[in-house]
């Protein structure tokens, strides 16, 4: 056990306790506990499991890691798995952070892998909001809940910014098609974490929103009501941004199709104009008789040809917008 929490009549009383009091401690009314599992041993978690009656499914679980997020419904409690992100502006990539909760009556017990969660910015947001600690359990597990989908909201918001960026990249003068590409394809691929990890949280709060869990209050259900909004919020967004990686995709290509238009139309009428010396020298240099052949006349007439043609054929491109 790494950290713990006791509440009694919504006063934080203790923000440690031993996991042998755990016995006593669930018996008195009005009392929430809070339980922080970082990267537990199996003892350590059969213990817990065994205090509370967790199912062994959840257990299992809880201790093998990498599960959907999803919530799961046991005659006892509730077992929840989710995910917070971080994005990473550097590489553009989402970085994630597993974690399982127990929902009991009268405790919460959070299950993490090392320290990749951030549970600190979850103790900050029950202190801000202590004024809902009468609640008990529900007012633990809405803490968690907003931190994680706040999280998808800063997330998606920083994405936004990083996709308005390639937007001026793909239009500036001075275009790095590599680097655009990259930046696309590694925004589509951090959009497609988070899509992942968000849209699911709609069918875990879905249940406590239609107030289908027991240990949830009738006094939270707006909070969560509010947390609920939000993670549609996400989906619907992640969902725009996604359409408008791919519009992004498609116009790079489309760019990149017309400059090589462009480049093959001013190659083609560059050849177009080359061309024309180049016949009238090869008429000029067969060797057979031909009006002003072996004469200074015929050479400044076929120079003459050569430099009116092309001057023509240059004027009619440059008019044409081929040049």
């Amino acid at each position: 056990m790494n950290t713990s929490r006791l509440y009694r009549n919504g006063q934080l009383i203790s923000g440690q306790f031993d996991s042998n009091e755990i016995s006593e401690l669930i018996q008195e009314p009005d009392v929430a506990l809070w339980i922080d599992l970082q990267s537990p041993s199996e003892t350590e978690l059969q213990h817990i499991a065994d205090e509370f009656g967790l199912h062994e499914l959840a257990v299992a679980d809880a201790y093998k890691g990498r599960q959907r997020p999803k919530l799961d419904h046991y005659d006892t409690h509730l077992f929840i798995n989710a995910y917070q992100t971080i994005f990473n502006e550097q590489s553009y990539a989402i970085e994630t952070a597993e974690i399982s909760i127990f929902v009991t009556d009268k405790a919460l017990i959070t299950v993490r892998d090392g320290d990749k969660f951030d549970m600190q910015k979850v103790q900050d947001r029950w202190d801000e909001s202590q004024i809902l600690a009468g609640n008990g359990v529900a007012f633990l597990l809405w803490g968690i809940l907003d931190v994680i989908v706040d999280g998808y909201f800063d997330v998606v918001t920083q994405l936004d910014e990083a996709i308005e960026k390639l937007e001026d990249l793909l239009f500036a003068e001075a275009r790095q098609d590599l680097v655009i590409q990259k930046k696309s394809y590694d925004l589509r691929k951090a959009l497609v974490v988070l899509r992942r990890n968000a849209s699911p949280m709609r069918e875990v709060l879905n249940p406590i929103v239609r107030r289908d869990v027991q240990v949830i209050r009738n006094d939270m259900a707006a909070y969560f009501q509010d947390i609920y909004d939000h993670v549609m919020r996400v989906s619907d967004w992640t969902e725009s941004l996604r359409d408008l990686v791919t519009t992004l995709l498609e116009t790079n290509l489309t760019i990149q199709g017309n400059r090589m238009n462009l480049v093959m139309k001013k190659v083609t009428s560059w050849a177009a104009i080359i061309a024309v010396p180049t016949a009238i020298t090869g008429f000029y240099g067969q060797n057979v008789p031909y009006p002003g052949f072996g004469t200074i006349t015929g050479f400044w007439v076929s120079t003459a040809l050569m430099v009116v043609i092309s001057a023509a054929l240059y004027v009619s491109f440059k008019r044409r917008d081929w040049l």
